[in-house]
């Protein structure tokens, strides 16, 4: 199997970490056409690797040191933590020695770390958090669901539109439509920021068909719900104790 797809992944993110991440791993390779970079501390990731039979060379180990737990704090955790698994496989990225990193690790670390080392993409103020809510025609995909919650504008523009490529190009979504998060479906509902982002987005080449009211989101009123962080990530706990 040809592998032009590398991918680094945190070994030591995430509940069960290394055990379940590296069972992932080898579970991945004999299905896709990747190559992954295991980020982790070196002789425990072996000796887990050892107990898998697995195309050897679709497989590398990187030796991290150090481990970001969930309990610490991001910023301070990333400045300190420089040969942690996650910010070696940050770097990894950033010197385009592999095309992702995916870690089930802390959330606020990987958000801070990937901001700080990696970067933003040209043109992108704020980078968002995409969850992918459950609904009666699928799932839509919820943005910002907890990054940034005091939002400018702008941001929330650009959240629907990072939305629609992602959804467009990974999903598989035709033409995707954007819902705007709001107390109502009507143009004058909501607060300064919701009726400002509403005339960017009417005024885009996006597909927005208007304000999506919370209650209509678990029907699948719209492909893309855009909100800022304090919203979304009131959405996501919502749903998540439902």
């Amino acid at each position: 199997m040809e592998r032009n797809i590398v991918v680094a992944i945190d070994a030591m993110g995430g509940d069960n970490a290394p055990f379940e991440i590296v069972k992932g791993v080898v579970e991945a390779v004999k299905l896709y056409p990747v190559k992954v970079l295991l980020v982790g501390k070196e002789d425990i990731v072996n000796k887990e690797l050892s107990s898998y039979s697995y195309e050897k060379e679709s497989i590398d180990v990187i030796n991290a040191d150090e481990v970001i737990g969930t309990d610490e704090a991001p910023t301070e955790a990333i400045r300190k933590k420089k040969n942690s698994s996650m910010m070696v496989g940050l770097t990894l990225v950033k010197e385009k020695k592999a095309s992702a990193f995916i870690s089930a690790g802390s959330t606020g670390a990987i958000f801070v770390g990937g901001t700080v080392t990696v970067g933003r993409i040209k043109g992108i103020d704020r980078p968002a958090l995409a969850t992918c809510l459950p609904t009666l025609k699928g799932f839509s995909l919820l943005l910002d669901s907890g990054a940034n919650v005091d939002c400018k504008p702008q941001y929330l523009e650009q959240f629907a539109k990072m939305g629609s490529v992602y959804a467009e190009t990974v999903l598989g979504m035709k033409n995707p439509t954007v819902g705007l998060a709001n107390i109502g479906v009507e143009k004058e509902k909501g607060n300064m920021l919701v009726k400002e982002v509403y005339e960017m987005l009417e005024k885009s080449d996006l597909n927005f068909i208007g304000n999506a009211e919370i209650v209509d989101i678990p029907s699948g009123v719209a492909d893309i719900i855009v909100c800022d962080g304090f919203v979304g990530n009131t959405i996501l706990k919502l749903s998540e104790g439902l």
